[in-house]
């Protein structure tokens, strides 16, 4: 998708919790109706782009100022009427007014233009990245909360993948998830991270509860 084909107003689905990345893919079960209803709206749209965004505050009404919007690059529907979707991460965006009306899912203005090396078909590097010690550091993590992990395909993963992958799968709060979508650049990404995971290896050696 070029530049030109972003459009100014977008479906927007306040998820806490579930982070979509620039490249990455994000698989959406959907059954409410109001968002089985944007699902039927973002397929008849040109761009067929959903803003996924993180929220706060009581009842989750407050939205981040920043989201990131994916392309719906699969669908299926199931035999009772709910949607598996999949969405290809294609950009972030600054969240703008939101449009009235009588749609039964918010809309909203938006901006790209913060955004535009999130348009880059590359993946982007991570060359400060020292791969045995982060490793370590996750496998540290993973023994902990113990869980399972395919060591074999994560230690040969490029660095975007094993960076975005881990920030989008972890156990993380979401004003956590926040701090890793708004981070400028993969490095700074994958710095915070890695602060992240230290902290909660720190709490669990102190005996605290760690990531939820």
């Amino acid at each position: 998708m070029t530049k030109p084909d972003l459009p100014t107003i977008i479906p927007v689905f306040p998820l806490p919790g579930a982070l979509l990345l620039p490249r990455a893919r994000l698989p959406l079960h959907i059954f409410e109706p109001r968002y089985i209803a944007m699902l039927e709206d973002c397929m008849k749209s040109q761009s067929r782009l959903i803003g996924m965004i993180q929220t706060s505050g009581a009842e989750g009404q407050r939205l981040a100022a920043i989201g990131c919007a994916g392309r719906m690059t699969s669908f299926s529907e199931t035999d009772d009427g709910r949607y598996m979707v999949t969405l290809t991460g294609m950009s972030r965006f600054r969240l703008g007014a939101e449009v009235e009306g009588f749609s039964p899912f918010r809309r909203f203005h938006v901006g790209w233009q913060a955004f535009a090396r999130d348009r880059d078909p590359q993946d982007e590097d991570d060359a400060g990245l020292n791969r045995p010690a982060f490793l370590a550091l996750l496998s540290r993590f993973f023994e902990v909360r113990q869980l399972g992990v395919d060591w074999k395909n994560l230690s040969k993963a490029e660095p975007e993948l094993l960076i975005n992958a881990l920030s989008m799968l972890l156990p993380l709060q979401p004003e956590d998830k926040q701090a890793l979508l708004e981070a400028p650049t993969l490095t700074d990404r994958r710095q915070t991270l890695t602060a992240l995971i230290e902290i909660a290896l720190h709490r669990g050696e102190e005996g605290e509860e760690v990531m939820q």
